[in-house]
């Protein structure tokens, strides 16, 4: 079904009309509570008509009961889905920055610091983790940096977003050299 240029689905008109029978079920029976404190009342319901709007309610607070559980299951399957993706991708990002440490000969400190600037530390902040100076930090960065061929923090984090795009998505990043090389065969 459409309705303009949004799409809705059966499960939501299905929705609808449940909370709707839900509404109409609570609106008779709060009138009718009011109307007995109050004491006003225009025409009497008939008992037929009571039990009616009485078993449309039970329905209604069932099937919602019914409903409430579904997507409550259905939410918790979806947290954990994304809970194990999430794990999963943490697991592969940790793997990928060891890997990369290692392919640069980082020492243990460096690869401290380089992971606190990797998470978006300052300098000041990644000293006071290390109970160290800021130019310790400073020098430990540049030697990172030198090692990873890189000219500063972006550019040693797009590294790594391009390994876990290339090894998720099947893409590759092309280094300019690469774009360059064609050109010149050409020529």
């Amino acid at each position: 079904m459409k309705l303009g240029r949004y799409r809705i689905s059966r499960s939501f008109v299905g929705v609808a009309g449940l909370l709707l029978v839900q509404l109409v079920c609570a609106f008779f029976f709060i009138s009718d509570i009011l109307s007995s404190l109050i004491g006003f009342r225009a025409t009497p319901v008939s008992w037929r008509a009571r039990e009616l709007i009485e078993l449309g309610a039970a329905i209604g607070l069932i099937l919602g009961i019914v409903l409430g559980a579904h997507l409550l299951s259905r939410t918790l399957r979806q947290r954990d889905d994304a809970s194990e993706k999430l794990r999963r991708a943490s697991a592969v990002f940790a793997d990928l920055l060891a890997e990369r440490f290692a392919e640069w000969g980082l020492t243990a400190a460096e690869r401290d610091v380089a992971l606190f600037a990797i998470k978006g530390m300052t300098t000041a902040e990644i000293a006071v983790l290390r109970a160290t100076s800021e130019g310790t930090v400073k020098a430990q960065t540049n030697a990172i940096y030198r090692k990873a061929g890189v000219n500063g923090r972006a550019q040693l984090l797009s590294l790594f977003i391009d390994d876990l795009m290339r090894d998720d998505l099947g893409l590759r990043p092309v280094a300019p050299a690469e774009v360059a090389a064609p050109s010149r065969a050409a020529g």
